[in-house]
């Protein structure tokens, strides 16, 4: 898994959350170029993108990825809820959205599988 969020704290909370609940992180970005470059050098299985990055947006991000060869599966997370972003999380491509206080190994579990 790859964890993409500008916040250095949430990064780091996620990554020990997450490996304790089974998950293994194989890196982590703070914004979508740096997420593309990661996936390309990495190779997650799943990446965990925040909605809101200071370069690109997570949408952006996640279009980029689903044209990379054996697109990893994108899970879009925010603080904000699902609502605020309409119909572009459904066309987005991504396997699901997460907001940030309801990330947990069983949600992400449900979209992806276990283990990734």
């Amino acid at each position: 898994m790859l964890i993409v969020d500008d916040h250095r704290g949430f990064r780091a909370w996620a990554r020990a959350f997450l490996e304790a609940e089974g998950y293994r992180v194989v890196g982590e970005a703070a914004d979508g170029a740096e997420a593309i470059s990661a996936v390309r050098h990495l190779r997650p299985e799943v990446v965990l993108l925040d909605v809101h990055l200071p370069d690109l947006d997570g949408f952006e991000v996640a279009r980029r990825l689903a044209a990379e060869p054996g697109p990893a599966a994108v899970v879009l997370i925010s603080s904000r809820e699902l609502v605020d972003f309409g119909q572009r999380v459904s066309e987005a491509g991504v396997h699901g959205f997460i907001t940030k206080v309801e990330l947990s190994g069983e949600t992400l579990h449900a979209l992806v599988g276990g283990g990734a």
